[in-house]
């Protein structure tokens, strides 16, 4: 096992410094806000430098000087069985696994291989947005099973998830919830499972924030439901390389396994990166300390977080974060629409965050917060934060004359 230094324990609390390196969060902020003028906090990845050990096994490929087609060594195959047995309890063979670039492109390319035109997708809103847009852009048709909301906690509304499966063929599941941060309990999963056994439908289980839980247990999909299954999932989040598009599916059942990888290989889906290759392999060997302690430093900003919004008297909330280092904000109490949400946080607090509403209809009033960089960034967003309301509060006080 890969022992962390002091050193490198210590730089987990450094943001780098992004500016050009084309990074999205920076690169595209002016086209998402309409001004640069801001701290950005949107994208799902983070300001903290990768694991030591998958720098070093960048940097040692780098070293010989041709970047041409590569396979998927044994190597590769034998990290990504390790890793699943060892974190999660699950035995996985080399067949099952199944190498992609992406999990966008992997629930694309499963809407593709198990439903056809106009039949009909389960997904829970609120929910990452790629979700919804594939099974529009696929013109399959959407069932919407909206998760229930009620004192800060998400459930699933299960009534109308089994009135939904009886004309779907596939259900799209998030597990851990984005943006939510939810990790669903094991009796939640059978339920589930239950369900889509009884009316035959698959399950495409996004598991990519799986490494990134807290206190409770994540139980991949697999466990509980092997044949009627795939699994998605990548290193991308835990280790910060989503930039190397590396991902996998785990496919246990031969016939879904068949045609999901008809359907990747008739995209051209087939070669590897080869950076992203060995950085899979070097986190999933030798960067397990170091992702146990980068989750001590992204519970302790959660905290931050909740603390300063609490002492702070500030009218917003976090839902749990039980996993993910994106917190779920609601904003309802500070009783502006979406437009006037969105506003004040970019213009008056200078804050680039994601709008609730692009979640779904139901994420009106919240907003999603990257808490995945620095404590002194995260001081000096929620300072920004405080100063526009009490700015805020004032203003209406002219107007109203209590002050």
């Amino acid at each position: 096992m890969y022992n962390c230094t002091k050193k490198e324990i210590n730089m987990i609390d450094a943001s780098v410094n992004r500016q050009n390196t084309h990074a999205v969060k920076l690169e595209s902020a002016s086209t998402k806000f309409g001004t640069n003028d801001l701290l950005p906090l949107w994208v799902a990845d983070m300001d903290i430098a990768s694991a030591p050990c998958v720098q070093d096994a960048i940097l040692q490929r780098a070293l010989h000087p041709i970047y041409g087609y590569t396979v998927y060594s044994e190597e590769y195959y034998k990290s990504i069985k390790n890793w699943m047995l060892g974190r999660f309890g699950l035995a996985v063979d080399t067949e099952s696994i199944i190498p992609a670039y992406g999990v966008v492109p992997s629930l694309n390319f499963s809407i593709e291989a198990f439903t056809q035109m106009g039949e009909g997708v389960i997904v829970q809103t609120p929910l990452y947005p790629p979700f919804v847009s594939s099974v529009q852009k696929h013109r399959r048709k959407l069932l919407d099973n909206k998760l229930l909301y009620k004192n800060g906690v998400y459930s699933i509304d299960f009534e109308d998830f089994e009135a939904k499966a009886k004309e779907a063929k596939l259900f799209l599941f998030c597990s851990p919830h984005n943006p939510s941060g939810r990790v669903w309990d094991k009796a939640e999963l059978e339920r589930l499972v239950q369900i889509c056994e009884k009316e035959d439908v698959i399950i495409v289980s996004d598991e990519i924030h799986s490494d990134i839980v807290y206190e409770k247990s994540h139980y991949n999909m697999a466990l509980l439901a092997p044949q009627r299954s795939i699994i998605l999932t990548a290193p991308s989040k835990s280790f910060n390389i989503a930039g190397l598009n590396t991902s996998y599916a785990i496919i246990p059942n031969k016939k879904l396994r068949k045609a999901y990888t008809n359907e990747q290989r008739k995209n051209g889906f087939n070669d590897g990166n080869i950076f992203g290759i060995e950085a899979l392999i070097a986190s999933y060997t030798l960067g397990e300390v170091w992702l146990e302690e980068l989750k001590l430093h992204l519970k302790a900003n959660i905290d931050f977080v909740n603390n300063f919004l609490h002492t702070h008297t500030l009218p917003i909330f976090a839902t749990d974060t039980q996993a993910t280092y994106l917190m779920w904000l609601d904003c309802s109490a500070l009783e502006m629409d979406d437009k006037e949400l969105e506003k004040f946080f970019v213009y008056d607090a200078k804050l680039g965050l994601n709008s609730g509403v692009s979640f779904g209809n139901v994420g009106s009033g919240f907003m999603r917060l990257n808490i995945a960089t620095s404590l002194e960034v995260l001081e000096e967003a929620m300072q920004r934060l405080y100063n526009a309301y009490k700015e805020l509060q004032d203003t209406k006080g002219e107007k109203d004359g209590t002050v």
